[in-house]
Order: structure tokens, then C-alpha cells, then sequence
């Protein structure tokens, strides 16, 4: 088979069902292509296979297979770029896979063997390469699904083995990248409670830096899955080559970045293998969870536009539909509430025009009453002295009231004081002889045992059965695992990872019954924050930190890898701004109120009132249009983005001054997204009561906003200025 022909086939196989493709070693390269990007594989005369591109895609394929032998991937002690390096044998690098074989020994040397490509639909396809050790009956698929349009890569493996006994997966990455370039920048997030989301940029030099998370669940709360590396020098907002990347996993993770001595960078993406050697049964595969990755040659708005639409079109539960806004009771009312109260504040709802009353933590528990976070929590029955006419009383009454009615949860937990507690302390996660350690007074439940899968499933299950009209249930999930030990599971070290497999089993559970209800990712604020949760979630709670400045970065860094329409903003009375300004930085998300309505003024509810509307009416602008970051609140004194519809017809400018230094304020800003031939028309939105707006309704070109820009007048006394942009009839 010449080389032509075979290149040829490639290109057709991506446009084939299931095709098959063995040939010669030396003869198969396989490019990995979207609309703008190109990975390309390659396997050696011995069956090794390599890596030896990533970049912009290709006019002729053809010129793929001369990449390999131009670039210098190699050093004195072998080849730094392979595909899925393994550990024992040839490579001496940080490996994505080690593993003790049945007999002890513990190398691995994988080979290529054939792979597949699947055509799933016009926009995606799988790539399958299957590798087998040459001594052992010892496998791995590794999986390459393609997103055309969006330039958007998930990576995963599939480990599985024959061997006459156990295998232990030492490490079990899922994925191993080799990327050249001229120089590396990593940003990186860190954080703890109300911290979330601090940035931190730093050149990558030789040897390895790792980032990655030990707790168990709530695995973000030090450190998120999520990264950016920019290629030969830091990324700016609209140019730079640089890569966005983040774990689809819910537990403990580890991300690897190795500058080897060829000045290769080697990214290794996966579960955690702290205190985690996997035991594998002979014939059982283990799956990896995947890791999501695109590649912009234009900056980081380029990769976030990629990740959103991807975010939105494939992983998001109803990623292109509406939702729901909504009054939360936690800040007005924490845990001392009744049905009066209640009854008041669903009347507060209607009032204020949203779409949803929440009924937060504090409605379970009677013989341990959930009157603060000591006790109740694993006691999922109504608390009678508050409800005593159930949930479904204030369902009906929500009804009544022409709104829809959501509900607090978190059945991953137990509080020591309660009757979960009592009766079954074989499904909590402790060490036998060892004293237990709280967070916010809890304990972790054991998932990994179906009997307590069976029952977390069985919360949210009677809730809906009871309550068929239920709108809305926000989950939260606030400790973290101290003194990992499983009572049920017989490899503990098996405990970590299929804790996660097992949270995922019920939320599969969930979903299937229940496939479109919103569901809120709380944990506590940013703490469990990833695809892999929110491939089962409509939206999630950035952090417990709502003071609105704070919002602004926090809500900020999260847009870089996460669509608007997933970040839950709520309005509260944290900080010292008005509600102007607290609802204008909410409005950057999915909007929510958490405040007191019968303790506004009469201009501020006025204010609520039309806010509200005025979100509703650009709420497509911003759940589904493309973003775009105008000025870094961290660079300058006014933070300010924007949302553009598909059809650059319309768009919602937010601005907000960051700054309290005198004389901070905006100058013209350029605005991004538009149709430079347009004409649009500028206007100032939710000015408050009695003020006037200092934006005149003018309009101008599209090149005009881009090249030149406009200044939204924001300084001391207009710290937040909102603006429509709409095309001009």
C-alpha cells in the first residue's frame, strides 16, 4: 500500500462508520482534525505511537507525516512523545500508566495495534486506538472525540487485561499530550471557602509542575481541574496560541506538566493516584473519565467561545433552553422559618416577578430538628413543627401564586445527631478506631455502597414523587473526606476512585428519570465545580462569597471555561453597594435573589421589578450568545464584558468600576462581536428610579464600536452601567 493511497483512506475514514484501519507501522498517520486544529499521531517501524503535532490544522494532509522527522522529540535516553507513555521499560519521563502485573512485575510496554474511527454525527467523531503490551494480555484503548465546529478534544482510556489474576493500576492517566513550542505559560487557579478562583500565571520551566486535589469530594475547593497553557508567550485576550483544559471528574485529580530535556511540554491529565492503586479484576475495563481540551490560535476569547458552545450544544443538561430566576430564603431567613414566613416570601416572589421561590437548608428532621447545621442532616422527613402540612402545601401555594417552587437538598451527608446516623453507621466514611473530624458539622455517606447509592437516590425520588410539580432542587455538598475507610468496599484503595464512579451512578439514576429538572451544583460555593458533575447539573453556585466586587472576579475567571447560563448570581445583602450595583453584577450569570423584598424602599423594589424584566428580555444574549471580555477587572479600573446573539443583531454590555482610587472610572471601551457593516443603536438599561441616564441613544457602525468604542460613563456615583446594543432597523 503506498503512502498516497493510505493518507487517502485516512481522510475518507473520518467520514466512515466504524471503520478499521491495521497497516503497516511505518506507513500509519493518523491526524486528529477540527475546524481549525489538528492533533497528529504517528507510529514508529516498532509499533510505538507517537505524538508529533498539535497546532493549526493543515491545507494537505499529506504534509502531516513529514512533522516527525523536523521536529526533535528525542533525547539521550529515547523518545519523549509518546502517545500514552508507559512505565518499566523504555521511558524514564513522568508515565501516564504504571501497573503491577499479576506476577509483580511491574512494566508495561504498549504497542500500537489498530484503531477506529467512528462518525457519530456531522460535527463529531471517535477516534479508538487500541495499544497491547507485547508480554502481557494487557491492554488500552485511548479515545479521541473530535467537536468539528467547536475545536474542541475529549480525551479518555479504557484499561482492561486478561492476566490470570489482579492487575494494579499504579497510575491511569486519560490523557498524555506532547506539545511543542517555543516557551510555556501556565494559569492556574487556587482558592479555599469564599476564595474561589485566584489566578495564578507562571512560565513553566524544566521538570514537573502538578496541580491536583486530595479531598476526596468537593475536590475544587484548593484548587479547580481547570487550566490555560499559552504557547511562545502569554496568551492575550484576542491573539496568542494557548491551550484550555479541564478534567471531567468529580474526586481527586492530578495534572502534570513536564518541560522534558528536548523542551517538549509533557501535559498528563487524570484521576488522582494518591493513596488510589486500582485493583483490576481480569476482564473488567476501566474507564477514565475524560479530559476536555481545545486549542485557540487567537487568543483566550477564542477558547472560550470554543468551550461555552461546546458547553452548552453537548455537555449541559438543556444547554440551549431557558431558566428559571429565582428568590432564595437562606440570607432572610437561614434555618427560623414556618409556613407563615413562607407563605409570605412566595408572595415576595410573585412580587418581585421572578420565575421561583427556594426553599433552602432547615425543612427536615424530627427528632433531631434541623435548626442549625448540628443536627438533621440524613433525616430527609418534613419537619412538622415548621411544615406541618408537608411540601406539597407549599407547592400548591407557589401554584397559587403563579410561580414554580424549588428545594434544598444535600443527601451525600449525615450529621453524627441524627437518625441516619443512629441506624446505619456502617454508610459513613470514617475510620474505625480513629476520632471523626467534621466539616460544618458533617460527614461524608459512604457511595461506594449500594444500599446508601439506594438511598441518596431515594431523597431526591420521594421529593418528586410526592411532589410531581417540584421545579427546581439545589444540591449541595459541603465536607470533604477525612479518614478515608469503607466499611463496604474490600480494596480500599480502590475507595477514592469508585466513590466518584458511584456519585455518578446516581446521578445517572437521577437523570434518567428525571432528564430535565434544573439542578443546582452548590458544594459550598466553588467546590465541586467540573464537566463531570455538570455533565448531570443546569447550573452551579461559584462561591458563598456574594459581596458583588468580589463577584466580579470570582464570576470573571470562572467565564473563562464555563457558559453564563450555568453561574448562579444572586443578589444579596453582602458588601456595602447598592442594588443597583448588586443586581447589575448578578445579571452576569443566571440571576437570583437572596434579600428581604419587604425591606427594600419603594424604589429599590421598583428597581428589582424592572431589573428583572430587563434581564428576561436580553436573557438570550446572555445564556446563549458568544461572550466577550472587553477590559480585566484586574488590569484596569472598570471591569467590563459583553454577550453578542448568534446573528449579531443584538448584545448587553456590562461595565463596573473596580476601583476606588480618585478619579477611576471608564474611558471608550471597543466592543467586539458585532457586524462591522451594521448600524446599531446604543441605550442605557436599568437606570434606577429618578436618575437619569448620561448615555445618550445614539447610533453608530458596527467598525465604529470596534475600532473607536464608546465610554459608558462609569466612575463614583455610576459604578455600574449596563448597555443595549441592538441593530437598527
Amino acid at each position: 500500500m503506498n503512502k498516497s493511497y493510505l493518507n487517502t483512506l485516512l481522510a475518507s475514514a473520518f467520514f466512515c462508520l466504524a471503520t478499521v484501519i491495521s497497516a503497516k507501522a511505518q506507513d500509519v498517520v493518523i491526524p486528529i482534525e477540527t475546524k481549525d486544529n489538528a492533533l497528529v499521531l504517528q507510529v514508529t517501524p516498532d509499533k510505538l505511537l507517537n505524538m508529533v503535532y498539535f497546532g493549526s490544522k493543515l491545507t494537505d494532509k499529506n504534509e502531516y507525516g513529514a512533522i516527525a522527522k523536523m521536529y526533535n522529540f528525542s533525547g539521550t535516553i529515547g523518545s519523549y512523545n509518546n502517545a500514552y507513555t508507559s512505565s518499566g521499560t523504555r521511558n524514564l519521563l513522568e508515565p501516564a500508566i504504571a501497573v503491577t502485573h499479576a506476577d509483580g512485575n511491574k512494566s508495561l510496554d504498549l504497542k500500537y495495534v489498530n484503531h477506529t474511527v467512528t462518525k457519530i454525527n456531522d460535527d463529531v467523531s471517535l477516534l479508538s486506538i487500541k495499544l497491547k503490551d507485547s508480554v502481557y494480555d494487557f491492554e488500552v484503548t485511548l479515545n479521541y472525540q473530535t467537536y468539528y465546529n467547536e475545536d474542541v478534544t475529549e480525551q479518555w482510556s479504557v484499561i482492561t487485561h486478561h492476566e490470570k489474576k489482579d492487575v494494579v493500576l499504579n497510575k491511569y492517566a486519560s490523557a498524555n499530550l506532547c506539545i511543542k513550542a517555543g516557551g510555556y505559560w501556565l494559569k492556574h487557579y487556587h482558592g479555599d471557602w469564599a476564595q474561589e478562583m485566584q489566578p495564578e500565571e507562571e512560565a513553566l520551566n524544566h521538570g514537573i509542575k502538578t496541580i491536583d486535589s486530595k479531598l476526596g469530594t468537593r475536590a475544587d475547593l484548593f484548587e479547580p481541574p481547570v487550566f490555560m497553557v499559552s504557547l511562545n508567550k502569554p496568551a492575550g485576550e484576542d491573539e496568542g496560541e494557548v491551550m484550555y483544559g479541564n478534567l471531567e471528574w468529580s474526586g481527586n485529580f492530578r495534572i502534570d506538566f513536564e518541560v522534558d530535556p528536548a523542551n517538549n511540554l509533557r501535559l498528563i491529565a487524570g484521576i488522582n493516584n494518591f493513596a488510589a492503586d486500582y485493583v483490576l479484576k481480569p476482564g473488567v475495563e476501566f474507564t477514565t473519565p475524560k479530559f476536555v481540551y481545545t486549542l485557540s490560535s487567537k487568543g483566550k476569547g477564542e477558547a472560550s467561545r470554543n468551550l461555552q458552545s461546546w458547553a452548552r450544544n453537548y455537555k449541559i443538561v438543556d444547554g440551549n433552553g431557558p431558566r428559571l430566576t429565582l428568590l432564595n430564603n437562606w440570607e432572610s431567613t437561614y434555618f427560623d422559618f414556618n409556613e407563615p414566613k413562607l407563605a409570605g416570601l412566595l408572595k415576595d416572589t410573585k412580587k418581585l416577578g421572578v420565575d421561583m421561590f427556594l426553599l433552602d437548608d432547615g425543612w427536615f428532621g424530627n427528632k433531631y430538628p434541623r435548626n442549625g447545621d448540628h443536627a438533621g442532616l440524613g433525616d430527609w422527613q418534613v419537619n412538622k413543627a415548621k411544615l406541618p402540612n408537608d411540601i406539597a402545601y407549599l407547592v400548591k401555594e407557589a401554584k397559587a401564586n403563579d410561580v414554580k417552587f424549588g428545594i434544598w437538598i444535600e443527601p451525600e451527608m449525615v450529621n453524627p445527631k441524627s437518625e441516619l446516623y443512629e441506624k446505619h453507621p456502617d454508610w459513613v466514611i470514617k475510620q474505625p478506631q480513629r476520632p471523626e473530624l467534621y466539616m460544618r458539622n458533617q460527614l461524608v455517606l459512604d457511595l461506594t455502597n449500594p444500599k446508601v447509592q439506594d438511598f441518596v437516590f431515594g431523597v431526591v425520588d420521594d421529593l418528586f414523587t410526592k411532589n410531581p410539580e417540584l421545579a427546581y432542587i439545589k444540591w449541595d455538598c459541603n465536607s470533604i473526606i477525612f479518614n478515608a475507610y469503607s466499611a463496604y468496599e474490600k480494596n480500599q484503595s480502590n475507595f477514592y476512585t469508585d466513590y466518584v464512579f458511584a456519585l455518578y451512578k446516581v446521578l445517572d439514576r437521577v437523570r434518567a428519570k428525571y432528564p430535565k429538572v434544573p439542578l443546582m451544583l452548590c458544594s459550598g460555593g466553588g467546590g465541586r465545580v467540573d464537566y463531570g458533575a455538570l455533565k448531570y447539573f443546569t447550573e452551579y453556585w461559584p462561591s458563598d462569597d456574594t459581596e458583588p466586587v468580589e463577584r466580579i472576579f470570582i464570576q470573571w475567571e470562572n467565564s473563562y471555561f464555563y457558559p453564563a447560563l450555568t453561574s448562579s448570581n444572586h443578589v444579596t445583602d453582602w458588601g456595602k453597594q447598592p442594588i443597583k450595583f448588586r443586581v447589575d453584577v448578578a445579571m452576569m450569570g443566571k440571576l437570583g435573589f437572596d434579600i428581604v423584598i419587604g425591606k427594600l424602599k419603594p424604589d429599590e423594589l421598583a428597581f428589582c421589578q424592572n431589573a428583572v424584566a430587563t434581564y428576561k428580555q436580553f436573557s438570550d444574549e446572555i445564556w446563549h450568545g458568544d461572550q466577550y471580555r472587553l477590559q480585566n477587572p484586574r488590569e484596569n479600573d472598570v471591569a467590563s464584558i459583553m454577550y453578542v446573539n448568534p446573528a449579531k443583531t443584538s448584545a448587553i454590555m456590562f461595565n463596573y468600576l473596580v476601583s476606588t482610587r480618585y478619579h477611576a472610572g471608564s474611558s471608550a471601551i471597543k466592543l467586539k462581536g458585532l457586524n462591522p457593516d451594521k448600524m446599531y443603536t446604543l441605550s442605557e438599561l436599568n437606570v434606577f428610579p429618578g436618575r437619569r441616564s448620561t448615555i445618550a441613544e445614539a447610533n453608530y457602525s458596527g467598525k465604529f464600536l470596534m475600532t473607536v468604542g464608546v465610554n459608558p460613563d462609569v466612575r463614583d456615583g455610576r459604578a455600574s452601567v449596563l448597555i443595549a446594543v441592538k441593530e437598527t432597523k
